[in-house]
């Protein structure tokens, strides 16, 4: 059959079952379901989420036009690729850390840097919190006795995840993550995570630190370990709580 005549039959079938559906359920109903469908179609497939405090609202600790610019132009710039570049190897339809986890390393690069960029971002993001007073700041709950079990101590656990964060060769992320029921400190290079097949150590991530430059080069210049170290004071340890307590 040539592909005009396939084409033509095609469309008389769509017209056929329009005509079919417009009886059955009226001409203004199909209209509407129509105008939903076309929304539907035109929604990108990723958003931007929003930020949960304002631009300045980390200082002293992360500064107002660091922050801007990571989100509005960083963040955003992966988003905005992501819904330019669709993908047939990934269910659009599930939540964006599941995506990540249907990425192989056969996975376009495109896909696999903007993707990983968005759903790191959107974690990075939720795990801060305003401390203006820089008051101590520590975790609590069962993520807290989870930290002590595992790492002996909170200073013990600071000081590798620090050491692990600050030796990241280039860019990448530091991650806490739940492995086979246990806490562990890993890193990713670039925007992987722990959430795809290929990362080295797989699991559920409940903290995540943002080493690339573009994170601190403003306030830090090249110190990275003191832009380590002031993040501390604005961990969301409620946040951590709730994706270790609903692992």
């Amino acid at each position: 059959m040539s592909d005009n005549r396939r084409d033509f039959l095609k469309k008389g079938t769509l017209l056929g079952l329009s005509g079919l559906a417009s009886a059955l359920i009226g001409k203004d109903k199909m209209d509407k379901l129509e105008e939903v469908s076309n929304q539907l179609e035109n929604t990108p497939a990723f958003k931007l989420p929003k930020l949960p405090y304002a631009y300045d609202a980390l200082e002293p600790f992360i500064d107002k036009q660091t922050m801007e610019i990571h989100y509005t132009k960083h963040h955003a710039a992966y988003v905005n690729k992501l819904n330019e570049t669709p993908s047939t190897n990934i269910d659009y339809m599930s939540d964006d850390a599941t995506k990540c986890k249907q990425l192989d390393k056969l996975a376009s690069p495109v896909i696999r840097n903007n993707l990983g960029g968005h759903v790191n971002h959107s974690l990075f993001w939720i795990l801060l919190k305003p401390n203006p007073q820089s008051a101590v700041n520590l975790p609590s709950g069962k993520i807290a006795e989870a930290i002590t079990k595992d790492f002996k101590s909170f200073e013990e656990f600071k000081k590798e995840f620090t050491e692990k964060a600050t030796k990241i060769f280039g860019s990448g992320w530091c991650w806490l993550i739940v492995q086979n029921g246990k806490l562990k400190i890993t890193t990713t290079p670039n925007q992987d995570n722990p959430y795809m097949q290929f990362a080295t150590d797989r699991g559920t991530p409940v903290l995540a630190l943002d080493i690339w430059e573009h994170a601190y080069y403003l306030k830090y210049q090249n110190k990275r370990a003191d832009y380590i170290n002031n993040w501390w004071n604005i961990v969301n340890w409620e946040t951590a709580e709730k994706l270790f307590t609903t692992k």
